[in-house]
């Protein structure tokens, strides 16, 4: 049973910076797509950025140059660096796993192994 475990959120002004860390990746599996949702309160679930097993990123537009995604293969943990964060970053953010290539890694319907969440507040 593949279990993920997300760390590092918690409450910062605007324009500070948070570093999110998934530890749990599916580093044992040759090909994987490891990815970040959010989801907000009345909102729908978002994906936020991606990585395959190749090093591949993809971002949501919102995000592009404010938060980097990496991964450590040695540890199996996935980052999201945040900065520049604003009061509509604010959510609860997800860390979830599948393990294949995705034609579209921001759909959360292509992940069957999810986080628990860590909350991310922003003030402003």
């Amino acid at each position: 049973q593949v279990q993920l475990v997300e760390s590092g959120g918690g409450s910062v002004q605007a324009g500070g910076s948070l570093r999110l860390a998934c530890e749990g990746a599916l580093y044992t599996w040759s090909r994987h797509t490891m990815a970040w949702f959010r989801q907000a309160p009345g909102k729908e679930r978002e994906g936020v950025a991606a990585i395959d097993s190749f090093g591949v990123a993809d971002y949501t537009p919102s995000v592009k140059g404010r938060f980097t995604i990496s991964q450590d293969k040695i540890k199996k943990i996935v980052y999201l660096q945040m900065d520049s964060l604003k009061s509509d970053d604010t959510a609860m953010y997800y860390c979830a796993a599948v393990a294949r290539w995705v034609g579209n890694p921001l759909s959360s319907k292509n992940y069957n192994y999810w986080g628990q969440g860590t909350q991310v507040t922003v003030s402003s």
